[in-house]
């Protein structure tokens, strides 16, 4: 029995488990095969990153150092991508991309801070 290609359906040459005539096929298959939930992680990983930079972009003293929300939204902070909340013993809850976090102050000021 003949076996064709699973993307582009020509004759399949080789080992009797083979499903694709190519590595090129077997890449486009699977692209389109995952196509909507690669497209989710990229979009949430682009925006990780981008939170990252902006935190990055504050020259911290001793570790830390102070700004207001108008400044991060300004710069296109999104407070709703973090990826861990950190709360300490006392309660206060800090906001983590990766390393880099934030603790909210009064009067929407900010804290940015660097793990160690």
């Amino acid at each position: 029995m003949e076996k064709k290609c699973l993307e582009c359906g020509d004759k399949i040459l080789g080992r009797i488990d083979k499903k694709f005539c190519s590595d090129y096929c077997r890449n486009a298959y699977n692209n389109k095969l995952n196509k909507d939930s690669k497209n989710l992680v990229r979009n949430i990983n682009n925006r990780l990153r981008k939170n990252y930079r902006i935190l990055d972009s504050y020259p911290l003293t001793d570790g830390k150092t102070k700004t207001t929300k108008t400044r991060l939204m300004d710069k296109g902070f999104d407070f709703e991508y973090i990826t861990n909340v950190y709360t300490t013993k006392k309660g206060t809850t800090y906001y983590f991309v990766y390393d880099l976090g934030y603790l909210p102050l009064d009067n929407d000021y900010y804290m940015i801070v660097k793990r160690e």
